[in-house]
């Protein structure tokens, strides 16, 4: 089984109530700044959204006042390139000191982002700063969104049960903020403006036969089990991106809540079932925090008790949906207090384009 030896993650330094990106956004994306005629009905509906998102704070990678300034796509996405490498660095350095693991040692680097476009990718543009080796083997990944995170570290693990004396590496890079449309009042732009965050994740796991696989390698960091990714037919319109000349265009579906009821509930008691496990079972959920909606339907389709998500819940509140890595701050958290009651069962859990689901099987 692959051991997840550190996981980091970072944040940028701009830190804004929501209520004050709220009025940021107003004059970014409703016409007239949303002040005054016609366009009052627009701020209503902007500010519902907003305070029902049950966000209270993020961070963004500028300060609020240079949204209003950005141009086209193509300064966005050097804006992305250039705050991305900050974080990254960051982020794999602080999971690689955790782990007490030199980075010449990493043998894999699994990158993600769907919120920037980078050729040579960002692990790539790292590997000389933090001092990765020539050959160190790298998979940078686009367009699976949301569900990265946890696709990351299972496709991470399926690297490291065919190398199992090997270290890899997982970073998610999101800047969302940098992708929000200008003068675009559809509901799925001010839903996105309402959720999304920024940050950064990394994760560093070992292979079952590397000496900080053990149980006294002095890291509480739980094994990963078993994985399951799935697509859903007929529901490629219920969430991702329209590509076109301001950039990422959100395609965001009323639908998605239903499509948890539907799909989702059931695919997770069929994979834990098949480990003679049920959700009660769970003693740690590193749910994505697709939004409180996505979070409800969730819960009662699981029949979850109210603590469950708690901890999805909470970094929603304090840094929003910090997309592919929301679920790499959410273990995080978890672990950073003390890990649950050792040998019991994990879940990560996250969706995506597609509609997809993708499962990890932890245990603590």
């Amino acid at each position: 089984m692959t051991r997840i030896a550190a996981v980091h993650g970072v944040l940028p330094p701009h830190r804004y109530a929501q209520s004050e990106i709220t009025d940021a956004l107003a004059t970014v994306c409703l016409p007239s700044g949303g002040d005054g005629g016609a366009d009052r009905t627009d701020r209503a509906v902007l500010d519902r959204l907003h305070r029902s998102a049950a966000v209270g704070t993020r961070h963004l990678a500028l300060p609020l006042e240079r949204y209003v300034e950005l141009g086209g796509f193509g300064q966005a996405n050097d804006l992305f390139i250039e705050h991305g490498l900050r974080l990254g660095e960051q982020a794999v350095r602080g999971a690689l000191d955790r782990a007490g693991i030199a980075p010449h040692e990493v043998d894999l680097v699994i990158s993600t982002s769907v919120t920037g476009i980078a050729a040579p990718s960002l692990e790539a543009r790292l590997a000389g700063r933090i001092g990765l080796r020539p050959d160190v083997k790298r998979v940078p990944v686009f367009g699976l969104g949301c569900v990265a995170g946890a696709a990351g570290l299972a496709r991470l693990h399926d690297y490291l049960e065919g190398h199992p004396g090997q270290v890899a590496v997982l970073l998610s890079v999101e800047l969302c903020s940098l992708t929000l449309q200008r003068g675009d009042a559809r509901a799925a732009n001010l839903v996105a403006g309402a959720l999304f965050g920024d940050g950064a994740g990394a994760l560093v796991a070992v292979g079952r036969d590397h000496p900080r696989h053990g149980e006294n390698s002095g890291y509480a960091g739980p094994t990963v089990s078993a994985t399951r990714s799935r697509l859903y037919a007929g529901t490629e319109r219920a969430l991702g991106w329209d590509i076109g000349d301001t950039g990422f265009r959100i395609v965001l579906g009323a639908e998605l809540p239903e499509l948890v009821r539907l799909h989702v509930g059931e695919e997770v008691r069929s994979f834990l079932a098949e480990h003679d496990l049920k959700p009660p079972d769970v003693t740690g959920w590193v749910c994505h925090p697709g939004g409180p909606k996505v979070l409800d339907a969730l819960q009662e389709t699981l029949g979850l008790d109210a603590g469950a998500l708690g901890p999805t819940r909470s970094s929603l509140a304090r840094v929003g949906n910090l997309s592919s890595a929301s679920v790499l701050h959410i273990l995080s958290d978890i672990l950073t207090p003390g890990p649950p009651p050792p040998g019991t069962p994990g879940l990560m859990l996250a969706m995506g384009p597609g509609f997809c689901s993708e499962l990890v099987l932890l245990r603590w």
